[in-house]
């Protein structure tokens, strides 16, 4: 493996894993757990993450094609998944703390599909096939390292916002997802029809 072939797995990855923006999107759907839980959280969220992507490269392709779905359908599943989840914020959603355990919201959504959601995995299954499994779980790793690091620190970005502002903010970022989450759900229906 040379430099050249690393980045051409690494860099599509982190586009598809867009660590930068699932921050906005965490913070929304942690407000109101303790800042203790978040650690648990985060935690489990990476290691859902790790251990679906792993386990995809290896078994994704063989057990889509045996289910007989499509990347596509994989792809609109997640969008709606998103999507209830963004309406249910934006609408029901206020200053409630959720009824569920943080360890399950780091499962879902947060590890998956929003960290290992259908862009990431079909990344990871494009990726395979260009650049191999070794080079592909060296660029899944380095990517959910940068990610576990920018969630376990998303609270400092709430603390500089206040109170008003992270609240906003969650708001926005739940229309955002709302956006991301109709956008999967478009681009899977577009491709599934040509």
């Amino acid at each position: 493996m040379d430099l050249q072939q690393f980045m051409f797995a690494f860099i599509p990855m982190f586009v598809a894993f867009d660590a930068l923006g699932i921050v906005p999107m965490y913070l929304g759907l942690t407000e109101g757990i303790e800042d203790n839980e978040k650690k648990t959280l985060v935690k489990n969220a990476s290691l859902t993450a790790m251990i679906i992507c792993v386990a995809f490269l290896f078994v994704g392709d063989a057990l889509l094609d045996f289910m007989g779905i499509t990347q596509n359908d994989f792809r609109i599943a997640g969008g709606i998944i998103l999507l209830i989840i963004s309406i249910s914020d934006l609408l029901f959603y206020s200053s409630r703390v959720r009824d569920v355990k943080p360890e399950d919201v780091g499962i879902v959504p947060i590890g998956i599909p929003l960290i290992a959601g259908p862009a990431v995995l079909t990344t990871i299954l494009i990726t395979n096939d260009a650049h191999g499994w070794l080079v592909t779980i060296i660029s899944v790793s380095i990517n959910l390292l940068i990610i576990y690091i920018s969630l376990a620190n998303a609270d400092r970005i709430k603390k500089l916002m206040g109170e008003a502002g992270s609240k906003a903010f969650a708001k926005v970022a739940s229309l955002f997802l709302a956006a991301i989450a109709v956008m999967m759900i478009r681009v899977g229906l577009m491709n599934s029809m040509n």
